[in-house]
């Protein structure tokens, strides 16, 4: 803790728990004052159009865990902002198409931050499929092409997967809640305990905390400014001016490919990571097509 002495007073600045503290102590008078870092609580959320009980006190508590968890981790939420920038104008209309809630967005945040990330479990891409869930979804998935990794497809896959999650459960909240404690597992406890609500359910941890993380995320993208999230446009990543290329033969050397194109390999595979090999193999009368930016490299 640095202090620091001026005109009779000592101030320090100090970080608790992620929150920056001011506090000034008079040499004279013996006095302090605290003046802490404030960020709003919502009167009232809902996720989906279904709104969230903050009356119930585990409840407004609950999410307000989530919410002073990450307002307060500024480098995270910060990149998140700036990645949504690019991400959600191809996962909006996806979703719209699909009659799928446009909060849904939110979930794909929790899920992945947004980028292609792998989990321990094996799960990959922005809305983390695991192998087998990609597949009975319509993903094309084995070490040649993975669709998990291509952004509109598996945004497609997952509207088809939220749409039968509604369907069983008439809820969007549990709809979200299935896609990490699976429709089995949630429908379980609903039958066990003997409730239909989200928010009475009693879960695994995990699971309990899922939805108010997707609140927590949506509070603070739609509101960046009241949580301290100040940034330029010009400081959020931009989706790069592109053309399509359809591919209806084997490419026996991407790195090849990609200098016919312009690029070079490196750039290829940044926008198109749904190309796991050297090689494009394309077989069946089967169609893929190409992302090529044209300037911004």
């Amino acid at each position: 803790m640095e202090l620091i002495k001026k005109a009779g007073i000592i101030t320090s600045a100090m970080l608790m728990g992620g929150m920056v503290v001011h506090t000034a102590y008079s040499t004279k008078e013996e006095k302090s004052t605290t003046v802490r870092k404030q960020y709003g609580f919502p009167a009232e959320i809902d996720f989906a159009g279904e709104k969230t009980p903050l009356n119930i006190s585990d409840v407004k508590e609950r999410f307000d865990r989530e919410l002073l968890v990450n307002a307060n981790l500024d480098a995270t939420t910060k990149i998140i902002i700036k990645r949504a920038n690019r991400a959600f104008p191809v996962i909006e209309p996806i979703l719209k198409r699909n009659g799928i809630p446009d909060d849904f967005k939110y979930l794909a945040v929790i899920e992945s931050g947004l980028v292609n990330v792998v989990s321990p479990a094996g799960a990959r891409g922005v809305w983390q499929f695991m192998p087998d869930t990609g597949k009975e979804r319509g993903l094309e998935v084995n070490e040649i092409v993975d669709e998990r990794y291509h952004l509109e497809k598996s945004t497609e896959a997952a509207c088809r997967y939220l749409n039968d999650a509604y369907k069983k459960f008439g809820s969007w909240t549990l709809a979200a809640a299935s896609y990490n404690g699976g429709v089995g597992g949630v429908n379980k406890q609903i039958t066990f305990q003997g409730v239909t609500n989200y928010y009475d359910l009693l879960l695994t941890d995990e699971t309990a905390r899922y939805v108010f993380r997707i609140l927590a995320l949506k509070e603070i993208m739609k509101h960046p400014e009241q949580y301290n999230f100040i940034m330029q446009p010009q400081e959020l990543y931009q989706t790069l001016p592109s053309r399509t290329v359809e591919v209806t033969s084997s490419i026996p050397d991407l790195a090849v490919f990609a200098k016919e194109q312009g690029i070079n390999y490196k750039i290829l595979k940044i926008h198109n990571p749904w190309l796991r090999d050297k090689k494009l193999d394309v077989t069946g009368g089967k169609k893929y097509v190409l992302e090529i930016p044209t300037k911004g490299y």
